[in-house]
């Protein structure tokens, strides 16, 4: 049975979907100064990340903080250290999508972590008495809200369909794919 058999309805439901998705990748710059002029840098690492999502203007801003911790060598590569200092950023992710009919009063939005906080670069600075330290994080977003949308309608309901099949080809549709250009097609499928 085509759905050309039976006359096409439409009808607009809501439901909850994902109205909004963003990304973004970025490098900060953090300037650390130690108790003591650092001879040599030792190692530098991020812990304690923590964070949470709010809707902001055209975005959703991703809000929260985190340590640093630099293992420095000072006196001249005689004594060692670990200092410590907590960050607090606020980090602006686009929504490169934005369903226009969604409810704004019903958005919920969510982030996900694609690169925790990661120090990728610690130099001893110029002035010899701090460290400025490169980090690199990435993180996605979604907007979920209620929205209109269309959906067919089979008139009767579904329940006198349950034993038959259906058929919801467009037109007349042999199974020739012969024209089909096969350095499109996709390899991972």
């Amino acid at each position: 049975m085509t759905i050309a058999d039976k006359q096409l309805q439409c009808r607009e439901i809501i439901t909850k979907a994902v109205c909004g998705k963003g990304r973004k990748f970025s490098t900060v710059t953090h300037t650390v100064t130690p108790p003591h002029h650092p001879t040599s840098i030792l190692g530098a690492w991020i812990i304690n990340h923590q964070y949470e999502a709010v809707r902001s203007g055209d975005g959703i801003e991703v809000i929260g903080t985190y340590d640093i911790n630099i293992w420095y060598s000072y006196n001249k590569n005689s004594q060692t250290d670990v200092a410590k200092e907590s960050v607090q950023f606020v980090e602006n992710v686009p929504l490169s999508y934005v369903d226009p009919k969604h409810r704004v009063a019903t958005e919920e939005v969510s982030a996900e972590v694609l690169q925790e906080p990661n120090c990728i670069e610690a130099n001893i600075s110029s002035n010899g008495s701090s460290v400025t330290v490169r980090v690199e994080r990435e993180f996605a977003v979604e907007m979920i809200a209620e929205t209109k949308v269309c959906v067919a309608v089979v008139p009767g309901g579904c329940s006198d369909d349950d034993d038959k099949d259906l058929d919801f080809s467009l037109g007349d549709d042999d199974g020739d794919f012969e024209d089909l250009d096969p350095d499109l097609l996709d390899d991972e499928l």
